[in-house]
């Protein structure tokens, strides 16, 4: 049963901009498919981490120190403010394979580029949502509604989170590579409003900070 909440939660969570959804729709526009997938599975690992945090007792943690949560607040507005700009100015990437420097060196084979995009979207996945402390703030809450259990059930949860995000971040992977190939060169326009949508956000996120404290 925590698995399945935990996979409902962490596909409804997904749903509302953030950055991994756009990072996952910027890798599928601009890059490949494959690298989307690889975004998505960082942020959801992410995901399932911070989830598992709120579980084994972040909670208390944030209660002790108040100023904790305007400061999460703050940087995650301004990491996603900028990572928002970036995405909005971005243009398609042409895949190249880069010459053999040497014509004795064969190049290097189109499965060491793909395991190196794999990595790379991964990495990039990971980082946004561990950038992003104010996600660790939901994933308090969320856990805190949920029904009391044993740590193992909370764990349980957790990687019910993990897969339950990963799904809906393979689903916008899916849905973007298939609008990018519908909508041809019209499609240049959906980096630039998600990456407007992200700014809108993280002024949304520095508004609270701002609230936190004054308050």
């Amino acid at each position: 049963m925590f698995i399945l909440m935990g996979f409902a939660a962490g596909a409804l969570t997904g749903v509302p901009i953030g950055p991994v959804n756009v990072a996952v729709i910027d890798a599928a526009y601009r890059h490949t498919y494959r690298r989307a997938i690889a975004v998505g599975l960082g942020g959801a690992c992410a995901d399932g981490l911070y989830s598992a945090l709120g579980v084994l007792g972040v909670t208390p943690a944030l209660r002790a120190y108040p100023s904790a949560s305007p400061i999460m607040y703050a940087v995650s507005g301004v990491v996603l403010l900028v990572y928002g700009f970036l995405t909005a100015r971005s243009q398609p990437v042409t895949p190249a394979v880069p010459a053999a420097v040497d014509d004795s060196v064969p190049p290097p084979s189109s499965a060491v580029f793909a395991r190196q995009e794999m990595i790379s979207g991964f990495k990039i996945g990971l980082a946004l949502i561990i950038l992003n402390p104010a996600a660790i703030v939901t994933w308090v809450v969320i856990v805190g509604i949920i029904p009391q259990g044993t740590t193992f059930h909370g764990l349980c949860f957790a990687v019910g989170v993990m897969c339950g995000s990963f799904s809906w971040f393979a689903l916008v992977a899916y849905l973007t590579q298939k609008g990018k190939h519908m909508l041809g060169d019209k499609a240049a326009w959906i980096p630039r409003v998600i990456g407007m949508a992200l700014m809108i956000y993280a002024v949304y996120l520095l508004a609270q900070a701002v609230r936190y404290v004054v308050a």
